[in-house]
């Protein structure tokens, strides 16, 4: 017994060949947009009260407008080091000045946009939070529209980004004594 093949949608169902040519149109778009590589830094800054650690966390709006939660970072500018970027990141997205206590990752990864790909680098470090108040209004990118301490213990289920999630994971074996 023959199998007859289904006839044509004119909905374009039941035509994996038109998914799979859609699949390659894009693939070839971004194969041809440009590369350009950022590297941003930033971090986990944490605050002790009354024998709990604290750590400031931003709200901003993603690509597709929605406001998501996740840690301060911004790129590098001119000749700064990556711990230099994060102080002044962390510094202009939530009002609190740190020092660098030290690296914990370095999250990797690509998008594209309309006009290019993008290779990003974060760059995370744990920050020992010295003075400051909270406050979004430093931000000269207004990109941060909330900021708040956040209990560590509680911050994962905050964060937006698994990759954020896990810099918190990892940040508290440190503080644990666990690192």
């Amino acid at each position: 017994m023959s199998r007859k093949a289904p006839l044509p949608s004119p909905l374009g169902r039941h035509q994996p060949w038109r998914r799979a040519a859609a699949a390659h149109q894009v693939a070839a778009r971004r194969n041809s947009l440009p590369v350009v590589n950022e590297t941003s830094a930033g971090g986990v800054i944490v605050s002790v009260q009354d024998g709990q650690a604290y750590v400031a966390v931003i709200a901003r709006r993603n690509r597709g407008g929605r406001l998501e939660w996740c840690l301060p970072k911004g790129h590098l500018e001119g000749e700064e080091t990556a711990e230099q970027a994060a102080i002044r990141e962390i510094t202009e997205e939530t009002g609190i000045t740190g020092r660098v206590l030290r690296h914990l990752s370095s999250i990797d990864y690509w998008f594209s946009g309309t006009d290019r790909r993008v290779h990003k680098v974060v760059h995370h470090f744990l920050l020992e939070a010295l003075y400051g108040t909270l406050t979004v209004e430093n931000d000269p990118d207004r990109e941060a529209e909330k900021v708040e301490w956040v209990r560590i213990d509680r911050a994962s289920s905050r964060l937006a980004y698994p990759n954020e999630r896990r810099v918190i994971t990892l940040a508290r074996a440190i503080l644990a004594g666990d690192e």
